[in-house]
C-alpha cells in the first residue's frame, strides 16, 4: 500500500513539474513555436485588446459622462500617436518579443536593473491578473444581465462565485496544458468585431431615425459641469478626465510579446502591420461604442447615482449588487453595447429578436472576454521564467506551467473576493498596470532615442511626459490601483530575495572554459594530489604569492613536495545568479596561478573543484584563511555581493552538492 501511495506521489509530482527549462535570457528560443501571418498573430492578441469594449464604453461613460465621446477622442489620439509609435520602436529594438522591461533591464546595469526589472513585474502583475479578473466579472454581468438567464436566474445570483468558477475552469484549462490556441483567437475575435459593428451601425441608425436623441446628448454636453457651450472648457474637462478611460490601451505590450509567432522574413514590419491594424480597428470601435451609448443609454442605466437622490440606498433595501456609490447597478453597468444588442434590436424589430440577437452577442461577449484571461495568463507564465528564476529570485519550479498556474489562479481568486466581482472597483488596478507598463515603453524608447540623438528624441520625450501625466493622474484619483501594484511589487521582491538567499548555496556554475596555459597547469595536477590555495590578489608579485605559499604550508602542514596552485576570483556582476567560468592561467616566476571572474566567489571555487575531482579522479583539497568580522554581515555580503566568509560557505555548498562525505573536495581552515 505505502509502495503505491508513493508511486502515485512520484507520477503527480512527474506532472507537476512537467515542462520546466532553461530560459538563457528574456526571450524564448528561435523556433520553438510554429509560426504565422501577421493578421492572425493579431487576432490572438486581439482576445484581450478587443475585448475591452466589453466593459470599455460604459466605463467611459461613468467617468466622463456626456464627454465621454470627446474624452475617448483623446485616448484615440494618445493610441495613434503616442502608444503606437512607441511600441513601433519597442518592436524594432527587441525582435525576439523582449519588450520594453527587456530594454530598461539593459539600461540600468547590475541591482539596480534587477530592481527595476522587480518593480515592473510587479505591475506586469497587476495588470495581467487584474485582466484576468475583471475580463471574468464583466463576463459574469453578462450572463446576470441575459434575459434568458434572468427568467431562470436561481443559484446564479452570485457574481462573486459564479467569476469564481470562471477563473477556476480558466486555471484547470492551463493545468491541462495551454496550447497555441491562434485558430479559435481568430474565430471568436472576427465573430465579435462583426457582432460590434452590427451593433454600432444599429445604435447609429437608431440615433439617425431619432434625432431628438442626439438633441438631448447635446444638450448635456454643452451644459457639461457649467461649461456653457465653452469648448475650451469641454477639452480642458476632457483632458482631465481621459486617464480614467485608459484601459482602452491595453494590448501593445501583448502585441509586442507575441512576435515570435509572426512568420519571417520582416518580422519587424510585420509585428508594426499588427500593432497599426489593431490601433486603427481598435480607435474607430472605441469612439463609435463611446459615441452610440452616449446617445442611446439612459445615465441612470449605468449608475443610479447620475440621477437619483444619493440618499436612496436601493442596494440595502434590496439587497442587489452595488456600484461604487453604494446604489443598485444599472442594467448597462459594465454591458454598454450589450445593453444596446438587447434593447434597440427589441424596439426595431422585436422584443425576441432583441433577446436572440442580445443572446448571441452575450454568448460572444462571455467568450472573447473569457479568452482574454486566457491570454493574460499565458503572457504571465511566458514573462515569470523569464526573468525571476534567471536572478535566482525563485525556485526552479517555476520554471513550470502549472505551478505557477496554481499560483496565479489563487492570486486571481483573492483579488476577485477583494473586489467582489466588480468591474468598476477593478479599473483603477489594470489602468494602473497598463499605464505603468506603456510609460516604462515610451522612457525606455526616450532613452534610447537620445542615445542614438534620433531627430525623434524630442518627441518620444513629450509623449512619455504625456503617459507620465497619465499615470500620475490616474493613480490620484483612483489609488486602489497603486495600492493592489505595490502589493504585487513587496510580494515579488520579498520572495525573490527570500528565494535568492535559499538558493544562495547552489553550484550556480553552468559551464567553465580554460584557456591552453590554464589546461597545461591542471594537466598537470593529474600526477599530483591537488592542493588549491585561495587567494585575495594584492599585487600578484611573486613576493605576495612566497609569502601565501609559506603561511599556507606552515598552517595546513602541506608537505613541501606538494605542489600547490593558486586560485583567484575576481567579483563580477553579483546580481547574476549563475554564469560561466573562464579560467585562464599564468606563471609567475614559477608560481602556478589561476585567475577568473564570477558572480559569486564560494560558487565558483565549489564548481571548480567538482570539475577537478569529475576530470581528473582525485579528491581535492583547498585551502583557506580564517575571516575577521560579524559572520552575520559576512552572509549578507554574500547573498547581495557574492564574497564574504568564503570557507564555511564553501563548504556548504560542496555539502548540498555531494551528499557522499567520501567524494566531497576537502576544505581546510587555517591561520
Amino acid at each position: 500500500m505505502q509502495s503505491v501511495k508513493r508511486a502515485s506521489r512520484n507520477r503527480f509530482k512527474r506532472w507537476l513539474f512537467d515542462g520546466v527549462e532553461e530560459i538563457e535570457g528574456p526571450h524564448e528560443k528561435e523556433g520553438k513555436h510554429h509560426q504565422h501571418p501577421w493578421w492572425k498573430v493579431m487576432c490572438l492578441t486581439g482576445v484581450d485588446y478587443f475585448s475591452t469594449l466589453g466593459y470599455q464604453p460604459g466605463i467611459a461613460f461613468i467617468a466622463a459622462g456626456a464627454l465621454s465621446p470627446i474624452a475617448t477622442l483623446i485616448l484615440v489620439l494618445l493610441t495613434l500617436f503616442g502608444a503606437l509609435p512607441i511600441y513601433g520602436r519597442v518592436a524594432k529594438e527587441s525582435p525576439h518579443g523582449e519588450g520594453s522591461i527587456a530594454m530598461l533591464e539593459q539600461l540600468f546595469s547590475r541591482w539596480k536593473g534587477k530592481l527595476f526589472v522587480l518593480a515592473l513585474l510587479g505591475f506586469v502583475a497587476t495588470d495581467f491578473v487584474i485582466t484576468i479578473t475583471l475580463s471574468a466579472a464583466d463576463a459574469t454581468a453578462h450572463i446576470l444581465e441575459n434575459p434568458f438567464v434572468q427568467g431562470n436566474i436561481g443559484f446564479l445570483n452570485h457574481p462573486v462565485w459564479l467569476t469564481l468558477v470562471l477563473i477556476a475552469v480558466l486555471g484547470t484549462v492551463f493545468l491541462r496544458g495551454f496550447r497555441e490556441a491562434i485558430g479559435i483567437a481568430v474565430v471568436l475575435v472576427g465573430v465579435y468585431l462583426f457582432l460590434n459593428l452590427v451593433v454600432v451601425g444599429v445604435g447609429l441608425y437608431f440615433i439617425f431615425t431619432h434625432p431628438d436623441l442626439l438633441g438631448n446628448w447635446k444638450e448635456a454636453l454643452l451644459t457639461y459641469r457649467g461649461a456653457d457651450g465653452r469648448m475650451f472648457m469641454l477639452i480642458g474637462f476632457a483632458l482631465l478626465v481621459f486617464p480614467k478611460l485608459a484601459l482602452g490601451l491595453s494590448g501593445f505590450e501583448t502585441g509586442v510579446a507575441v512576435m515570435p509567432l509572426i512568420k519571417r522574413p520582416n518580422r519587424i514590419g510585420s509585428t508594426r502591420r499588427l500593432l497599426a491594424t489593431a490601433a486603427l480597428i481598435m480607435s474607430f470601435m472605441l469612439i463609435a461604442s463611446s459615441f452610440v451609448t452616449s446617445v442611446l443609454i439612459p445615465a441612470r442605466e449605468f449608475c443610479p447615482q447620475i440621477e437619483c437622490d444619493d440618499t436612496k440606498r436601493l442596494s440595502e433595501i434590496e439587497n442587489l449588487p452595488a456600484c461604487s456609490c453604494g446604489l443598485e447597478k444599472g442594467k448597462a453597468n459594465g454591458r454598454a453595447l450589450a445593453y444596446i444588442a438587447h434593447d434597440k434590436f427589441g424596439e426595431i424589430f422585436s422584443p425576441t429578436v432583441g433577446a436572440v440577437f442580445g443572446t448571441i452577442y452575450d454568448v460572444s461577449t462571455i467568450l472573447i472576454l473569457w479568452f482574454a484571461g486566457a491570454s493574460a495568463m499565458a503572457g504571465l507564465l511566458n514573462i515569470v521564467p523569464r526573468y525571476l528564476p534567471r536572478y535566482g529570485m525563485a525556485p526552479e519550479w517555476a520554471r513550470a506551467t502549472r505551478p505557477l498556474t496554481v499560483v496565479f489562479t489563487v492570486l486571481c481568486f483573492g483579488v476577485t473576493v477583494l473586489f467582489q466581482a466588480d468591474v468598476d472597483a477593478q479599473g483603477g488596478a489594470y489602468a494602473t498596470g497598463v499605464l505603468v507598463l506603456m510609460s516604462s515603453a515610451a522612457v525606455a524608447v526616450t532613452i534610447s532615442a537620445w542615445n542614438r540623438m534620433s531627430p525623434w528624441r524630442w518627441a518620444f520625450a513629450t509623449i512619455s511626459v504625456i503617459f507620465a501625466y497619465t499615470t500620475v493622474t490616474n493613480i490620484v484619483e483612483r489609488p486602489d490601483g497603486i495600492k493592489i501594484a505595490s502589493f504585487f511589487i513587496f510580494a515579488i521582491i520579498a520572495a525573490s530575495f527570500i528565494s535568492r538567499a535559499l538558493r544562495s548555496t547552489e553550484i550556480r556554475i553552468d559551464h567553465i572554459e580554460f584557456d591552453e596555459k590554464a589546461k597545461e597547469i591542471i594537466e598537470d595536477l593529474r600526477e599530483e594530489e591537488i592542493r588549491i590555495v585561495t587567494n585575495r590578489r594584492e599585487k600578484g608579485d611573486v613576493a605576495e604569492y612566497r609569502f601565501k605559499e609559506h603561511e599556507k604550508r606552515i598552517d595546513n602542514h602541506i608537505p613541501s613536495t606538494d605542489p600547490v596552485v593558486f586560485y583567484e576570483i575576481d567579483t563580477g556582476d553579483a546580481s547574476e545568479f549563475k554564469g560561466k567560468l573562464m579560467i585562464r592561467g599564468y606563471d609567475i616566476e614559477g608560481y602556478k596561478v589561476l585567475r577568473t571572474q564570477a558572480p559569486a566567489v564560494p560558487n565558483a571555487i565549489a564548481a571548480f573543484l567538482m570539475y577537478l575531482r569529475d576530470e581528473t579522479g582525485k579528491i581535492p583539497h583547498v585551502y583557506f584563511g580564517w575571516s575577521e568580522g560579524n559572520p552575520i554581515m559576512y552572509l549578507v555580503r554574500f547573498v547581495i555581493f557574492g564574497e564574504g566568509d568564503t570557507a564555511p560557505v564553501t563548504r556548504e555548498i560542496l555539502r548540498q552538492a555531494e551528499s557522499d562525505p567520501e567524494r566531497r573536495p576537502n576544505v581546510h581552515v587555517g591561520g
